[in-house]
């Protein structure tokens, strides 16, 4: 296409810049019109994909028919096939009357479905039979109507993500990405942030009957340094906030940082290593997991000393717990071979995470599963089984006198019994 023509498509829906990418978009848009093939529009919010939808429609022999912009995420979940595909009278609760949807309505005409990544699975079905036959059924009927709508789709979110997540139809993704068309956010457009502040400036001096506002050359280099993570949205929101709130119609850097936001949590965040100094520092849902396994053996070992100490008072009740030395030997091997690791590993394996810092390394954490395995191998380790000779021995000892049976275990009378019932110890 002749660049006179870009030019003019610009000037009749206007669209401000001279970057190539925004240019080549165009292009597209204007080559693919003619046709009736899907158009699939990408880009981020607000960088101005309703307008090549409109550019496709006006350019194609449907520009006399009707054109209808959805956005899929504006419309509940429980409503949307019934918004695009009409429904029949009594069809769910408030459905007082037939209703046209839709794909009925523009039937000749365009459709933009703005936002497709947050359309249902179960509506994506739908759309993928119009697009392919061009037939649907209304909600609460089996009567197949047609219709010839031309859809053109947009959406700011990865589809080809949420196609590996099962969140989007892989079929409906590539029928509807027959011709992509690439937005480019207002960051990668170079100096078209400067002409479109100067025509955002222009048209709210015009609007607010005031001077419009202008800026030096050092606010200039920091309106084309802005990222803008709201693109042509916030820029002329940002614009009209100047114009009606600023005294001075000239704005310096100084100024003009003072209207900009500060907040850059839309940009990567870097992650600060942090020395051993025992502050918490971020951390991911691993080093949680980690913390997690490292309170559990602090747990462990408060248990091992809980059970040493009591063996060792003499005025306690250890005619029960004496009886299960090699469960608190066990503890033990347990904690020494958390804390034990081989020499040969020391310099291979680098610590994750320091203890001091209450998390765990990668080396201890296969060392709980190997133990936990072991474990689970050993019948002398069972907790049902222990269980079960801690209740006969208190029983026996107190004559089988549940009450004080349940004092001495720390148990509550009717746990006790359920116990009982669950061991079969009855009799």
């Amino acid at each position: 296409m002749k660049e006179s023509d870009i030019q003019s498509i610009k000037q009749r829906f206007g669209i401000i810049g001279n970057s190539h990418l925004l240019n080549q978009a165009i292009n597209v848009a204007a080559q693919v019109a003619a046709t009736d093939m899907s158009v699939l529009i990408t880009g981020e919010s607000g960088s101005g994909k309703e307008s090549f939808s409109k550019i496709i429609h006006s350019l194609s022999k449907r520009k006399h028919g009707q054109f209808i912009a959805i956005n899929c995420g504006a419309i509940p979940e429980g409503t949307i096939d019934s918004e695009l595909f009409g429904h029949e009278k009594g069809s769910f609760t408030g459905a007082h009357e037939a209703r046209k949807g839709y794909f009925e309505v523009t039937d000749g005409g365009t459709i933009f479905l703005d936002e497709i990544g947050e359309m249902p699975v179960s509506t994506q079905a739908r759309l993928l039979r119009v697009l392919e036959n061009g037939e649907f059924l209304k909600v609460g009927s089996s009567k197949v109507l047609k219709t010839n709508v031309r859809v053109i789709a947009a959406t700011n979110v990865n589809l080809l993500g949420a196609v590996q997540n099962r969140k989007f139809r892989e079929d409906l993704y590539y029928r509807l990405n027959t011709v992509p068309i690439y937005v480019p956010p207002l960051r990668e457009r170079g100096a078209d942030i400067e002409l479109l502040f100067r025509k955002f400036a222009f048209d709210f001096g015009e609007q607010y009957h005031v001077e419009p506002i202008k800026l030096t050359d050092n606010a200039k280099q920091l309106v084309n340094k802005f990222r803008f993570p709201g693109n042509i949205r916030q820029l002329k929101n940002i614009v009209e906030q100047i114009s009606v709130l600023e005294m001075d119609r000239t704005l310096d850097a100084a100024k003009l940082a003072t209207y900009l936001p500060t907040d850059n949590s839309y940009l990567p965040a870097p992650i600060e290593k942090k020395e051993s100094s025992g502050q918490d520092g971020g951390f991911s849902e691993r080093d949680i997991l980690y913390k997690i396994l490292f309170e559990m053996k602090k747990d462990v070992t408060e248990l091992k000393k809980l059970i040493h100490d009591m063996l060792n008072d003499e005025n306690s009740n250890t005619e029960i717990l004496k009886e299960h030395k090699t469960l608190f030997q066990n503890l033990e091997i347990v904690d020494n071979k958390y804390q034990s690791k081989p020499e040969s590993s020391r310099n291979d394996e680098p610590l994750l995470i320091s203890p001091s810092s209450n998390n765990v390394s990668t080396y201890e954490l296969d060392k709980i599963e190997d133990i936990a395995h072991e474990t689970e191998d050993d019948d002398s380790l069972s907790i049902e089984k222990k269980e079960k000779e801690l209740i006969i021995k208190a029983l026996r000892k107190n004559k089988n006198k549940r009450k004080y049976a349940a004092l001495d275990l720390g148990i509550s009378e009717r746990t006790l019994y359920r116990k009982i019932k669950q061991y079969e110890l009855e009799d």
